[in-house]
């Protein structure tokens, strides 16, 4: 009987072989979103004018980083990938805009061909067809990242900090329009009422409406329970739609309407998510409190770092005082450092929950610890 051959192993791919491809399409991604975007300022700048238009990008565009600041504060103990948070911003600020631009349109003259009022079209495309399109073209951002995402994608604040990206720059793009057709229209002193009221006093409008289908989406990657994870992304969604729908429809009635929508509803709603935000963040610290106490007891931890690590005003304390101590170099490290120890506890809370093989966990584990080891050697442990 003649030997039964050996099979040879199929020839690994070398590193990088896959390149080409993911930059292919990258470049193909980049060309369809630099056609959408094109096609964006042409449809508003003929409306608005090309100098009109490029004032309004100006004006608009200026506030954002003080804007986008302040919503990636809220996540302390494990900052998202700059890489999707850029991704969730530019879905916003182009894709969203462009899909809302066109439906909304064409829901606005259906409503004016089935009517024959325009009074009644515009308040059909403020009040019914721009809730729903709009607030369901950037939930769709957040649904793409809640599945594709899912080690990214963990909780409640989550949720929050990449609904404001999409949000703030849907807003962005929006503000385009508004104010360049301000300035066409009425001068000067019409593009200042706009800023102020659209640019100061209710800035995190549309964020606010897109937090609570992240808060959905959040709660249901958090939860066990599976009543939670079915109802809660639609209600979160069905949530944005009515906020976004009393908002516009209460600016449509009278600026009185409108003042007391921000009172009685819009504060509350906002209360509703920063103490939703604090709750997860508690949630969190338990975690790391949990998850980390095991790298105390192997002696990776000293237990002076482990009481910082699980607690923001820690993690702040420790951060100011290595950067007035060490620099800002040894202050990015103990960033890091503090941002590896997060992932860490969230790895091992994943794997017990059975989002990730114990296998790849071990893997992934061993390399976080090193590098944690790494970075503490560069601001010499942060001890204050």
């Amino acid at each position: 009987m003649p030997p039964t051959p050996l099979r040879s192993s199929p020839p690994s791919v070398p590193p990088g072989a896959n390149r080409p491809v993911v930059a292919g399409c990258l470049g193909c991604v980049g060309v369809f979103l630099a056609g959408m975007a094109g096609a964006l300022l042409f449809l508003i700048g003929s409306d608005t004018g090309l100098a009109a238009l490029a004032a309004g990008m100006i004006l608009a565009s200026l506030p954002v980083p003080v804007y986008l600041s302040l919503a990636l504060w809220l996540d302390r103990y494990e900052p998202e990938p700059p890489s999707l948070l850029f991704g969730a911003f530019l879905w916003g600020a182009v894709v969203a805009v462009f899909f809302s631009y066109i439906l909304n349109t064409l829901n606005s003259l259906l409503a004016h061909a089935v009517t024959g009022s325009m009074e009644v079209a515009l308040l059909v495309g403020a009040v019914v067809s721009a809730p729903l399109v709009e607030e369901s073209a950037k939930g769709l951002a957040l649904l793409i990242l809640f599945l594709w995402k899912r080690e990214e994608f963990e909780g409640a604040v989550d949720g929050v900090v990449y609904a404001c990206m999409v949000a703030l720059g849907f807003a962005m793009t929006e503000n385009f329009q508004y104010y360049g057709k301000a300035l066409a229209q009425g001068g000067a002193f019409e593009l200042t009422v706009t800023f102020v009221l659209r640019g100061i006093l209710s800035p995190f409008s549309h964020p606010l409406f897109t937090s609570f289908t992240g808060i959905g989406l959040g709660l249901a990657r958090q939860s066990d329970r599976v009543a939670l994870k079915v109802l809660a992304p639609p209600i979160g969604l069905a949530l944005a739609v009515a906020l976004h729908a009393l908002w516009n429809g209460s600016a449509s009635v009278h600026i009185g309407a409108w003042l007391g929508a921000c009172v009685l509803v819009m504060v509350p709603a906002g209360g509703v998510v920063l103490g939703v935000v604090v709750l997860s963040l508690r949630h969190e610290s338990g975690l790391l409190r949990r998850y980390l106490w095991p790298e105390v007891q192997a002696g990776r931890l000293a237990p002076t770092e482990y009481a910082w690590l699980h607690s923001i005003s820690g993690r702040l304390k420790v951060a100011f005082s290595v950067l007035v101590r060490q620099g800002p170099a040894a202050w990015l490290a103990c960033e890091r450092y503090s941002n590896l120890a997060s992932e860490l506890a969230f790895l091992r809370h994943r794997t017990q929950r059975g989002f990730t093989s114990p296998e790849r966990a071990a893997l992934l584990e061993g390399q976080i610890q090193q590098r944690m080891a790494m970075e503490r050697q560069r601001f010499q442990g942060g001890i204050v």
